[in-house]
């Protein structure tokens, strides 16, 4: 019987190595270089960051979700979780370890449905951490149904043209290339009328109109382009897959990109609960430690709690996903990870910022990013209303109606059918007496 909690000592020697590495050399470029993680490296940050990549490869460490043939270690999504755990303190990290995303799962699709000559021009540059990339997918009018998309590809010779408008195109501006979906087939469904495109980020026609930021971000300086394809030719050979494919593309992608997230938000909010924590062992007030608050006890208690039940339901699905190694059988339960990854880090999140009194309000604290990246997440790679239809559809395939009036559990109905069962044994009873 297999059945084991346990992380192979090897392994855990590399997390710990990790651990420490994040801390002390990879936490500090997150106060030096704040928001240039997806920004090409230039010689002074090349210098400082270019050997701790070099380190991680050294250790083994580089791209772990990618088999030996990409240039990664092929320990597969259980392995990369136990990581993620660690890497999702710091937003420097998932670069300086090759796993960020988009990147990770743009990477993963090119890899699954790319040509050679696809793989050596986008793929390995984007490996080996020299480039960033961009997936183009959403619009404006259609955020949550993709069914709704109007960009059209249209065939003209040996090329493509594309026209259309994309929002929230992750990173655009700093991209190399840029993933982009498109309609190519209004005769059929949707789900079967639409493909994928791999797009140069200097190919003409690519305007960006705005770089959309966060809340709290200048205004026109954030990392989510809203972007109009104005007659952007390209190649017949940059279709990634079969014209038509982009749904199942779409799929591949997203899966990865969702549990990937969830990954690291086990990190975050882990942070969330160790501040937390040290603030109520380090603060007195009305006579005695936070920690000896019981108010304070139930925040650290139901913290714990929460993050203790997703953090073992995440690494169940990565398990699932490197023991089926196809994201359908799993969607269930990736999915599930999705409706309760925004609901865990805001919680703790927020539980923390109230242990921190007005310190933890201010921005010299990291609790409100937490807490408006648990909005992000409730909303990025679909919202959390939809995952939850899913969730209950995919439940409801294995069950049935019952036949009569009465629910299956019906008591006296039950007690009908148990007496029946030990007839003999009750009459027997019946004449002992």
């Amino acid at each position: 019987m297999a059945w084991d909690f346990e992380t192979d000592p090897e392994y855990q020697k590399k997390l710990d190595w990790a651990d420490e590495f994040v801390r002390t050399e990879v936490e500090p470029l997150d106060l030096v270089w704040e928001h240039e993680q997806f920004v090409p490296l230039d010689g002074t940050r090349r210098k400082a960051i270019q050997p701790l990549k070099e380190e991680v490869r050294r250790q083994g460490l580089w791209a772990t979700h990618l088999g030996p043939d990409l240039g990664g270690q092929g320990y597969g999504q259980l392995k990369l979780a136990l990581l993620n755990e660690i890497l999702g303190r710091s937003s420097w990290a998932p670069i300086v370890f090759g796993c960020q995303a988009p990147d990770t799962g743009n990477a993963e699709i090119i890899a699954h449905y790319g040509t050679a000559d696809q793989k050596q021009r986008y793929l390995q540059p984007l490996l080996d951490g020299e480039l960033f990339s961009s997936y183009s997918m959403t619009e404006p009018q259609a955020g949550a149904d993709p069914t709704q998309f109007q960009t059209r590809a249209v065939r003209d010779g040996d090329d493509w043209i594309i026209n259309g408008w994309k929002y929230f195109s992750s990173n655009a501006r700093t991209a190399s290339f840029l993933i982009v979906m498109a309609v190519t087939n209004t005769d059929v469904s949707p789900y079967k009328g639409m493909s994928m495109f791999l797009v140069p980020a200097d190919t003409p026609g690519i305007n960006i109109v705005r770089n959309v930021g966060l809340y709290g971000e200048p205004m026109n300086d954030g990392s989510h382009a809203l972007i109009q394809y104005e007659n952007v030719r390209v190649p017949a050979e940059s279709l990634l897959g079969g014209e038509g494919q982009a749904f199942v593309i779409a799929q591949t992608r997203l899966g990865g990109g969702r549990i990937h997230h969830a990954m690291r938000t086990i990190g975050l909010a882990q942070k969330a609960i160790d501040m937390m924590c040290e603030r109520a062992l380090s603060r007195t007030t009305a006579g005695s430690r936070l920690a000896d608050k019981q108010f304070v006890q139930g925040y650290i208690a139901d913290s714990y709690a929460q993050l203790a039940q997703f953090r073992l339901f995440v690494l169940h699905t990565a398990w699932k996903i490197d023991k089926y190694n196809d994201y359908k059988k799993v969607r269930k339960d990736i999915a599930t990870a999705k409706i309760v990854m925004p609901t865990v880090l805001h919680d703790i999140a927020w539980r923390a910022m109230q242990v921190h009194g007005a310190l933890g309000t201010t921005n010299e604290m990291p609790f409100f990013r937490m807490i408006h990246g648990a909005g992000v997440m409730g909303l990025a790679d679909g919202p959390t209303e939809v995952h939850k239809t899913t969730v209950a559809k995919q439940v409801l395939r294995d069950y049935e109606p019952t036949d009569g009036m009465w629910p299956t559990e019906w008591i006296p109905g039950k007690q009908e059918a148990a007496r029946a069962k030990f007839a003999e044994y009750l009459e027997h009873e019946v004449g002992n007496q």
